[in-house]
């Protein structure tokens, strides 16, 4: 697996979802607007409910459109098993005696894609994973909390 494959991945990934979601939000906002969405009586909310829902896919639509200026702009860098995890690293961990696949990124957390056979997601400092492998090196055995639980987390490859 090459990070500038995963990243033309993610880029077209996020591409697909961006369009896909423009034209829905669109939508929703058309049918908000429509003359047919005018509230028959006082209890006719499908209208107000078509346009909450308008506001909420702006908003995605926003956030995704951040996400991938990130991947289209940032400055991918190369590391090397003994450097520590920075921003847009790509990580392989063993959590709890399961591999994962990482990659740090400023935004954009919980983005998850398959590639070469396995799931990749995105990983922000500001989540309680990424806070703690940030900085971390290959070898490097992390615990963090998520609630009462505590999960062990050990560093295996950076690239």
């Amino acid at each position: 697996m090459t990070k500038k494959d995963l990243i033309k991945i993610f880029t077209s990934h996020l591409q697909e979802e961006l369009e896909a979601l423009t034209a829905a939000a669109k939508a929703t906002y058309e049918a908000a607007t429509h003359e047919e969405s005018k509230p028959e009586n006082e209890y006719d909310t499908r209208g107000l409910e078509a346009s909450y829902l308008a506001g909420a896919q702006a908003k995605r639509v926003s956030e995704i459109r951040e996400v991938l200026n990130q991947f289209q702009t940032l400055e991918f860098k190369d590391l090397s098993s003994t450097d520590p995890i920075l921003s847009t690293a790509l990580v392989e961990v063993l959590i709890d005696g399961k591999k994962t696949t990482l990659i740090l990124m400023p935004k954009g957390g919980g983005v998850t894609l398959r590639f070469d056979g396995r799931a990749v997601q995105i990983v922000t400092p500001n989540s309680l994973l990424g806070e703690a492998i940030l900085g971390a090196k290959v070898g490097d055995e992390i615990e963090y909390e998520v609630g009462s639980r505590v999960h062990v987390c050990e560093v295996l490859s950076i690239k």
